[in-house]
């Protein structure tokens, strides 16, 4: 890499080098919180839990669940053309989810802490031919010792909010130096297109975002069966994806809502199931009766609120609610993905800070998809006039169907941009095994 490590750059591999002796004392309190596995801790110190296959190898790093769902179709189409594929992600949620649903073949492993030798050990152990990284999320010892080894480097569904950006330009010559490194950068929407070419991105397309062509998630017909019994024809609403300070609101418009409509049954997704008992006895303590899912507990008919903290079950709510607020968007978060709400038919309703998805959202306002709100007045008055006219929360939510649907072909351009280094994989493989 010709461009010199700017003062920024140099001092924060320095910090990182000397803070190796304290990485140990992170990781345990992070296990503590239960945001490691205990079984995999090697894989954060750059220990491989698996052997290198033999031929070329792709990277690909998602930070967790949202990123890694959006590029499981990329996944699977780069592994059904024969070149392996090396998956790393953060976190313990992102881990289950790869358990689940990577293709047979595909490793997963932990990213490793952002530490020069354990970055270098990872390194060492893998030997990528290409590294693929996700949306937005450039550990700098990462990209510098990958680019360093001559790894050709790619940003795939790459997002840069205006926050980001406007931090990042205080900063000009150090974000320049780690996106020069990328030999391409495809990004999700013009904006981030736009922004990451300003800050110095070399090569930089727009291929259109892959959570648009994600297929709506599944939803196990058992569960889902033996959910909408226990349900019974009362009316629901649901908060997905919620973050602290949310639940709160939601729980205060319930109080209001079921004067109304009796029998209203909330359902309660936090974006981190963990937090699942603390909503609890946050219900509770209000005088409302309330169920968690993670107990294997179902709602009854006394049931007021039922927190459905559990992984991989959002296809479920879904299916059972038909109008939900997405998370993350009451507060200063930056709003949680609505496309899986819009394509299994419910009406969204969310708050002003939807910055991680803004265009999605920008298109959906515009053609009256969903529903924007302020605060939790006009968020009670949202689900009121929804669940007094079911008819009208249907035809928002037929809308943002073929809105998302239309936004979509982010994989096929993804896969055509990938093409002249996927092939060059390919014939590499070929030769290797004649």
């Amino acid at each position: 890499m010709s461009d010199r490590l700017t003062l920024p750059l140099r001092t924060y591999r320095i910090l990182a080098a000397a803070a190796m002796p304290l990485a140990p004392l992170l990781l345990a309190r992070r296990l503590k919180r239960g945001k490691e596995n205990r079984a995999r801790l090697a894989e954060r110190r750059g220990e491989a839990g698996f052997d290198r296959p033999n031929g070329d190898l792709i990277w690909l790093h998602a930070a967790s669940v949202g990123e890694l769902a959006s590029v499981l179709p990329l996944i699977e189409r780069i592994h059904s053309r024969g070149v392996r594929v090396l998956v790393t992600s953060g976190t313990v949620t992102s881990s289950v989810l790869a358990q689940q649903r990577l293709p047979n073949g595909v490793i997963h492993q932990f990213v490793p802490v952002d530490i020069p030798f354990y970055v270098r050990r990872f390194l060492r152990h893998w030997q990528p031919d290409l590294a693929l990284f996700v949306e937005s999320d450039l550990w700098p010892n990462m990209m510098i010792e990958t680019s360093e080894r001559g790894v050709p480097m790619i940003l795939i569904n790459a997002r840069l909010s205006e926050n980001s950006y406007e931090r990042w330009r205080r900063l000009p010559r150090t974000i320049g130096n780690l996106l020069r490194r990328f030999d391409l950068c495809l990004a999700g929407t013009p904006g981030d297109a736009m922004r990451l070419s300003d800050l110095g991105a070399p090569r930089v397309l727009t291929t259109g975002n892959l959570k648009l062509d994600v297929p709506a998630p599944a939803a196990d017909a058992a569960r889902l069966a033996q959910l909408m019994d226990a349900i019974a024809g009362r009316p629901v609403i649901a908060a997905a994806s919620t973050h602290p300070g949310e639940e709160d609101i939601v729980i205060a418009a319930h109080q209001r809502l079921r004067q109304t409509f009796p029998g209203l049954l909330t359902l309660i997704a936090p974006r981190h199931p963990d937090r699942g008992p603390a909503i609890a006895e946050m219900v509770a303590a209000t005088g409302l009766k309330v169920r968690l899912r993670s107990r294997g507990e179902l709602p009854d008919a006394t049931t007021n609120v039922y927190v459905a903290d559990t992984m991989g079950e959002l296809g479920i709510i879904y299916r059972v609610a038909p109008v939900a607020f997405m998370g993350g968007s009451l507060v200063r978060h930056g709003g949680q993905n609505p496309i899986e709400a819009a394509k299994l038919g419910t009406a969204v309703v969310h708050g002003p800070h939807v910055w991680n998805f803004a265009e999605i959202y920008a298109a959906l306002d515009e053609a009256h998809g969903a529903e924007p709100v302020l605060d939790a007045n006009r968020l009670t008055a949202c689900f009121s006039a929804w669940l007094g006219n079911p008819e009208a929360g249907a035809h928002v939510a037929g809308i943002a169907k073929t809105t998302v649907e239309a936004l979509g072909g982010g994989l096929e351009r993804t896969l055509h941009s990938l093409d002249p280094y996927l092939m060059q994989l390919q014939l590499r493989q070929r030769a290797y095994n004649a």
